[in-house]
């Protein structure tokens, strides 16, 4: 029988990946790439450091901004240079993001996703995030963002967002 085990990280590698959790979502701020599953890995090379990404969607007016906050962020602190890798297969999914992070999301005022993105399509039992009724009303399909949907809670009456299933 074959034990798989993981490698060990060097104390760089693992400094790299603590300076990627610094870097802000800018739509959702109180979480962090690292949160969401968007970084995939780190590699030290021969020469600098490649880290995979995977941005939320491929339209994600944020990615840009991402990419050069990541850059940006190891370069200051000598991790050069950097290169990124746009990981696109497999999709970023929200079954990627800590449980931390949905806790934060609810904290925040925004619903986290429901269940597992293979259960997408069915309607989602959205909890509001300020009471935890699940008693809500879809309001729009699309909230303040496109991966975002828009709820009321009808125990409470506050409108509210919902961080999709993708």
């Amino acid at each position: 029988m074959t034990t798989c085990r993981v490698a060990p990280q060097s104390h760089e590698v693992v400094a790299v990946w603590k300076l990627l959790a610094t870097i802000s979502d800018p739509e959702i701020p109180v979480l962090t790439i690292t949160d969401l599953g968007m970084v995939r890995y780190v590699r030290q090379q021969s020469r600098g450091w490649e880290i995979g990404f995977t941005p939320t969607y491929s339209g994600c007016p944020a990615t840009e901004y991402l990419l050069t906050a990541i850059r940006d962020t190891l370069s200051e602190q000598g991790y050069v240079p950097v290169t990124i890798a746009l990981c696109l297969d497999p999709a970023w999914t929200t079954d990627w993001m800590t449980p931390d992070a949905r806790r934060r999301l609810r904290e925040y005022g925004i619903s986290p996703p429901q269940g597992h993105s293979c259960h997408a399509a069915a309607a989602p039992e959205v909890s509001c995030p300020r009471c935890g009724s699940r008693h809500t009303t879809l309001i729009s399909e699309f909230g303040s963002t496109a991966c975002k949907a828009l709820y009321r809670c009808d125990s409470c009456r506050e409108p509210f967002d919902y961080f999709k299933c993708i």
